[in-house]
């Protein structure tokens, strides 16, 4: 498909880079030196026309980029359903910059309706469900059936979605909702690929930085807003801040593609999750809920200088 978008790397990475970062950037050169393109991904077979289904403009442009440098499609689309982000302001933010995006590299934006009421609807009995755990699947599972329904009314061939180039979310997880609702419809496919590979991940985080995206905090819904606060407020860090200049906790924007990358390692992940589902135990009983996040009072509140506190807010 024709666009506006061109390769562009960046900064250098430094010789410290950490040795992922580094491979990866060597394998994208060699590819690009080759072929005169950076992608990898191969469309199911047949497919020429995709509907991207997109949570927020920083894992969409890896993705993007990767499927417009495709020759065997003619069409993508971005598709923006996430009712599950709030509260508003912060999903007008993420929906704005996103589609802004897309009109500078000269791609279709389908903004969907917010639709917050039904979301709330489907996700009633799991409010203190943990991150990865059966909300999240229901979430994925509403928004890739709207996705998938856009698709089969407009002719596309496949669906996608950048949820799953997130190290936040369980790929697996993600792909299921995808296959799922892909299948209700005759012809339709669902793409599945490792787009959290290294040299995707590299990517997204080189354009993030190159395209200072905001950088949220939290993965969207207000569960996730509560969860994620109340564990700062136990370990001393200041809240989320919605929209402005200042984050709550780190950068606003993003602006270093290794530092960025930090934020999401694996032992970043890992770490959080684990968290997650201790307090997803308690329920909500409140006093539970105290006990449980006092486990991890004073764990990081002297531990900023040594980067310890990274990965709270960039999701």
């Amino acid at each position: 498909p024709k666009t506006n978008l061109s390769y562009n790397e960046g900064a250098s990475l430094p010789s410290d880079a950490p040795e992922w970062a580094l491979s990866a950037s060597k394998r994208i050169q060699e590819k690009l030196k080759s072929t005169g393109k950076v992608a990898n991904a191969a469309p199911p077979e047949g497919v020429t026309k995709v509907l991207l289904h997109s949570c927020c403009a920083p894992c969409s442009g890896a993705m993007v980029e990767e499927m417009v440098s495709c020759d065997k499609l003619d069409e993508v689309v971005v598709f923006f359903y996430n009712p599950n982000i709030h509260p508003k302001r912060e999903y007008e933010i993420r929906k704005e910059e996103n589609k802004q995006y897309c009109k500078r590299i000269g791609i279709e934006f389908i903004d969907c309706d917010y639709d917050v009421e039904n979301w709330y609807s489907r996700m009633k009995g799991l409010e203190y469900d943990p991150e990865r755990g059966q909300r999240c699947t229901k979430c994925f599972d509403m928004r890739m059936e709207r996705a998938a329904l856009y698709a089969h009314e407009h002719g596309f061939h496949a669906i996608a979605t950048t949820n799953s180039t997130s190290r936040w979310k369980d790929m697996k997880q993600v792909d299921d909702s995808g296959f799922q609702a892909a299948a209700k419809y005759e012809g339709l496919k669902y793409w599945s690929y490792n787009w959290q590979s290294d040299e995707m991940t590299l990517r997204k985080y080189q354009i993030s930085a190159n395209e200072k995206f905001y950088k949220q905090e939290y993965c969207g819904c207000s569960y996730s807003l509560r969860d994620s606060n109340e564990w700062r407020r136990a370990n001393g860090i200041p809240k989320i801040q919605i929209g402005g200049e200042k984050a709550g906790l780190g950068e606003r924007y993003f602006s270093d593609p290794m530092v960025d990358a930090m934020e999401e390692s694996q032992e970043v992940v890992d770490e959080f999750f684990s968290q997650a589902e201790d307090l997803a135990k308690a329920g909500k009983d409140i006093s539970e809920r105290k006990k449980m996040l006092k486990v991890y009072q004073d764990r990081r509140k002297n531990e900023a200088v040594d980067g310890s506190t990274t990965g709270l807010n960039n999701w």
